[in-house]
């Protein structure tokens, strides 16, 4: 079983923490994106963490089940509304397998880079597959990384300065490596959280999908499907089975 990074603290203050995610107009072109992929037929959240997504998913009808490292990640989400109807396995999403095919499997806000080598993002793509039934879809949310943004020579990019907390990542090139810095102030001092990553680019991905027998359908820089350019500092692409 792989490092867990979002127990503890960090899961009892992750809503709080990412709450700009929670707001409507990030949440609702979001469910309905998905929606409208799942057709219809259940969906498979990989990481569903506090149910951010999975809720408001099947708050629209679709039967969602998920897989989640972080058991006390999913504490957080059964205290809350409409958690009864959601089934959630413990487990690493390169590898848990649960019951049934699948329309749609998604990974959202980043998380294909909490795995940290090139192989197990591989086995991610292909325990993605082996999930979804014939013509199910894969969807991937990710951020671009930003090496063009960065100086020769630096590896450091702040991120987030405000007066109870300071964010910066450090990026590693030659390893692909990228660990998120986070300073948090409660009041009296600092909190320091720190979690590695491993960023990929859309061609990468592309080819791990292929490897898993899966093929890019569609590209865009958000839910709401704006057009992905090189300036995009994100990107939700499908595969399809």
């Amino acid at each position: 079983m792989r490092h867990n990074y979002f127990d503890g603290v960090v899961a009892e203050q992750y809503d709080r923490s990412e709450d700009r995610m929670f707001a409507p107009e990030v949440l609702d072109p979001t469910a309905d994106f998905l929606v409208g992929l799942a057709g219809g037929r259940p969906a498979l959240e990989l990481a569903i963490g506090t149910g951010r997504v999975a809720l408001p998913l099947s708050a629209r009808g679709v039967r969602v089940s998920g897989i989640e490292l972080s058991a006390a990640m999913v504490e957080q989400l059964r205290v809350k509304p409409g958690a009864e109807c959601i089934d959630v396995t413990i487990g690493d999403m390169t590898s848990t397998r649960v019951a049934g095919r699948f329309g749609l499997v998604y990974l959202v806000f980043n998380t294909i880079m909490n795995l940290l080598t090139q192989d197990d993002q591989v086995r991610c793509f292909e325990n993605a597959a082996a999930h979804l039934e014939p013509g199910g879809c894969f969807v991937v949310e990710t951020g671009m990384p930003i090496l063009q943004r960065l100086p020769p020579g630096e590896v450091f990019r702040t991120f987030d300065h405000t007066e109870t907390h300071l964010g910066f990542d450090e990026y590693d090139v030659a390893t692909q490596r990228l660990f998120s810095h986070h300073y948090t102030f409660d009041g009296t001092t600092y909190r320091r959280n720190s979690v590695p990553f491993r960023y990929v680019w859309p061609a990468e991905l592309d080819l791990m999908a292929r490897i898993a027998g899966l093929r890019l359908r569609e590209r865009w820089a958000g839910w709401d499907r704006s057009p992905f350019t090189s300036e995009s500092p994100s990107h939700v692409s499908v595969w399809e089975k």
